[in-house]
């Protein structure tokens, strides 16, 4: 069979082919234990579901249940037992050097043949069920991210929350509940979070505990590993829909209001500067890319991110990425160097992923300079908190300015804030349309478009609400919108609001 060691050298003796570099790190997923000697197949009773299972955890919800392509059920000791007799056996067998050569359908099937051929073999009593298990496991061990697998197949999770081998939460519907899954030990989680962040090419080890990565899907992943970690790795993946929210899917989501929706569209069609701002977890990321399917597809647009995330759609962007320092610590490039940069790239709009730090000053100096349009998310929990840690972080870049001159940057840059919360009851909703409008003495002067307005909530704990117009027929950006031909749609956009709310 292909793959297989142990044929016969030209010398008569047995032929055992090195593992090269690039296959050795596919079988770091489980270590290899301790060579044993050949024993007796183990009872039937020890592969049966009444054998001993592990403390219980609290299943998943029906609604994730039922949305699940495949549902892993609680494990055994027997069970990963003989996972690791027969993934030794498989390391012993399989050529990496010719497997790494494979597409991954065939070398998925390839895998699969030497782990039925062994199965057999060494006569391991398991029931139809748990032999296929064990070979869609054994693959996503060799090729995939192992235990992961299963939760990166489901696009009703939000979030993946792993704390050590034996605890891995989900977030479902804006609820956090505990799984089944787990790992064979740390080694294991540590070595499927050193393969996915060196996907990106970074690592995770004792000497860079810890790691912003992503994964080929633009998934979110987060990594600390020991000696910072006491109880193994922790890793967290903040994963992305298979397809892309649209504002019209947010509409049927209750997060905003149709028309609210249009206003959104209009701020993004207009070239607004925008910053969107919100809590962990509140969608800004989200709400960012349905703006962006505004942008007319004839602009440049540069993106600046520490883990690139974003899912543009318009033909012509370029995507920046920020580099953490090597093991010498130097080579760091931060994201003020990637805004700065990017200036010189001869952008139309600037869209940062996540302003965190002095980056904001470069962020509100382009969009001051004829980059109307530009776009950048802030971590804040209401528009008027926005804008003091626009000052902090303007404050926080070493700059000596006067409190008044930062203000009066910070009035000519930005257009618009657009206030995204989670609410308690794990539901995400835009609660704020808000417009800079100017200053009055050294105060900065802003005005709201359109609130969400809780009503209270229903039997099964759900938050009642709606978004509500404030009233404002004209607001600052008219000019702009008449610019770009959107005066009456904007009009009428917040004259049904107002009539709905009246």
């Amino acid at each position: 069979m292909f793959g297989k060691r142990g044929s016969s050298s030209t010398n008569g003796g047995p032929s055992r082919p090195a593992a090269p570099a690039d296959g050795a790190g596919l079988t770091e997923t489980l270590e290899r234990p301790e060579p044993k000697p050949q024993a007796a197949p183990p009872p039937p009773a020890a592969a049966e579901p009444s054998r001993r299972a592990p403390e219980p955890m609290q299943p998943a919800s029906p609604a994730a249940q039922a949305s699940a392509p495949r549902n892993p059920r609680e494990r055994t000791e027997s069970y990963y037992d003989t996972k690791s007799q027969v993934f030794s056996a498989l390391i012993d067998t399989i050529d990496l050097s010719q497997l790494s050569k494979l597409e991954p359908d065939s070398a998925r099937e390839e895998i699969r043949d030497i782990v039925n051929d062994i199965i057999a073999i060494k006569n391991f009593a398991m029931s139809i069920s748990e032999q296929e298990e064990l070979l869609e496991d054994i693959c996503n061990d060799v090729l995939g991210y192992g235990p992961l697998e299963p939760l990166l197949a489901r696009d009703d999770i939000a979030d993946i929350m792993v704390n050590g081998a034996r605890q891995v939460f989900i977030e479902v519907n804006g609820k956090v509940e505990q799984t089944p899954i787990r790992f064979r030990d740390n080694q294991q989680l540590l070595n499927i979070c050193q393969r996915i962040v060196s996907q990106v090419g970074r690592r995770v080890d004792e000497s860079s505990p810890i790691c912003d990565a992503r994964l080929p899907d633009g998934s979110r992943v987060n990594v600390i590993a020991p000696p910072l970690s006491i109880d193994g790795a922790s890793l967290t993946i903040r994963k992305f829909k298979k397809d892309k929210l649209t504002l019209d899917q947010l509409v049927r989501y209750g997060a905003i209001s149709p028309e609210g929706a249009q206003v959104l569209q209009i701020i993004g069609r207009v070239r607004c500067n925008v910053v969107i701002s919100g809590g962990t977890g509140s969608g800004k990321t989200t709400l960012l890319n349905c703006l962006t399917n505004y942008i007319d597809r004839d602009e440049r647009i540069i993106t600046c991110e520490d883990s690139a995330e974003l899912q543009l759609q318009q033909p012509h962007v370029v995507r920046l990425e920020t580099r953490p320092p090597n093991l010498e610590g130097e080579g760091e490039v931060t994201m003020r160097d990637l805004v700065k940069n990017c200036l010189r790239m001869r952008p139309e709009r600037i869209i940062v992923g996540e302003v965190r730090g002095p980056e904001v000053f470069d962020l509100l100096q382009a969009m001051n300079t004829g980059h109307d349009g530009s776009m950048g998310t802030i971590h804040a929990n209401s528009p008027r908190e926005c804008l003091n840690r626009i000052e902090s972080m303007v404050a926080m870049g070493g700059f000596t300015l006067p409190q008044k001159t930062v203000r009066e940057i910070v009035v000519g840059s930005v257009d618009v804030i657009i206030q995204a919360a989670r609410l308690r009851d794990g539901s995400r909703r835009i609660t704020h349309i808000t417009e800079v409008v100017g200053m009055e003495g050294d105060v900065i002067i802003t005005q709201d478009l359109v609130l969400y307005d809780m009503k209270g909530e229903d039997a099964q704990g759900r938050i009642i609400g709606e978004h509500v117009s404030t009233g404002v027929g004209r607001p600052a950006f008219w000019d702009r919108a008449r610019y770009y031909g959107e005066e009456a749609r904007l009009a009428a956009a917040l004259e049904a609001m107002e009539k709905k709310t009246n």
